[in-house]
């Protein structure tokens, strides 16, 4: 009998590189009070944003997701056509199809590498990294770009008290290829569709069809707000055991930028030592999504909070219900 030859890739992976692209429009708490009946301190109390950054007609999901790639593999040292495949995580390209991810490979300069979208809302860069991390070590691409990208205010409710001061656009990207020494560790993920209703799409596509305007997003708060911050921290640990590391071998911790409460009841329950540095980009950027975590790293790379080779503890939460966390080292 033939013996089928198998794929070989690289024993270790790691991020190689990152990059990011804010939208030029700041939009502060009070441009957001003009239509909704609550505060400053209110919308800063319950979820730590001061501002947030909204895409301009120009500001695409293309174009975003393909600067935020160029930074990244100008981060990386590698030339575009190296790139064997493109992972786009977004919930906000508003077509069916072809994959966003199609269109990003041929303006980053490369047009053949395999290319494909996932849904898998804010826990999607962490998804995207994973399959990533198990591409390049079993041989099926040596360098993946994986980008994760958004423009939620295309799909906000300007009207709705509860979500209208949450979400924003901005699109992050890294290049994930073969290492010397371990740079990702194992992923821990999963989904609870049962609660799938908590945080949703209000309408289908069929109920908006006809009527010009895009369907919104909706989210129960409170139960989001106790799972996100009890049972994510426990996915969080089961992260860093299965890498086999303590929380106070970690430089870093960089969540999904949800909600600063979350934020702090998550760093909390990991009992995280005062040396850990915690990513706390949603008070000057909003809730990004699935760009929100690689959005986190490069502020705080910018900012000298964290530096190459540090090791980062990242997890992604978010509609579904579906998580994915891993530990990582910083490019």
């Amino acid at each position: 009998m033939t013996t089928i030859t198998p794929s070989t890739g690289s024993t270790y992976a790691g991020v190689l590189g990152i990059g990011s692209y804010r939208p030029r429009r700041v939009v502060p708490n009070s441009e957001i009070l003009e239509q909704i009946d609550s505060s400053d301190e209110w919308i800063q109390t319950r979820s730590g944003i001061k501002e947030r950054r909204w895409a301009s007609d120009d500001e695409t999901v293309l174009m975003m997701s393909v600067n935020a790639a160029r930074d990244a593999l100008k981060d990386a040292g590698i030339e575009p056509a190296q790139i064997g495949c493109v992972i786009v995580a977004t919930v906000t390209h508003l077509y069916q199809t072809p994959a966003i991810a199609t269109q990003i490979a041929v303006e980053v300069g490369a047009p053949t590498a395999a290319a494909f979208d996932i849904s898998a809302a804010c826990a999607g860069f962490c998804y995207g990294i994973a399959m990533a991390n198990d591409l390049v070590r079993g041989g099926s691409a040596k360098y993946v770009l994986a980008i994760g990208v958004e423009r939620l205010s295309d799909i906000t409710d300007r009207t709705d008290r509860g979500t209208a001061f949450i979400f924003a656009d901005g699109a992050g990207a890294a290049i994930v290829g073969p290492t010397d020494e371990p740079g990702i560790g194992p992923v821990v993920w999963g989904s609870d569709g049962t609660q799938h209703r908590v945080i949703s799409q209000r309408e289908s596509w069929q109920e908006v069809f006809g009527s010009y305007q895009w369907p919104h997003l909706t989210m129960d708060g409170n139960p989001v707000f106790r799972w996100a911050s009890f049972e994510m921290a426990k996915t969080a640990q089961q992260a860093l055991d299965a890498a086999g590391v303590k929380a106070e071998d970690l430089d870093l911790f960089v969540p999904h930028q949800a909600n600063m409460r979350i934020t702090d009841a998550m760093r909390r329950a990991l009992k995280l030592p005062a040396h850990v540095k915690v990513a706390r980009d949603i008070e000057r950027q909003g809730n990004t999504s699935a760009a929100s975590i690689p959005l986190a790293i490069t502020a705080m790379r910018d900012s000298g909070e964290a530096r190459s080779g540090d090791l980062a503890l990242v997890i992604g939460f978010g509609a579904g219900l579906v998580y994915a966390g891993q530990v990582i080292r910083v490019p």
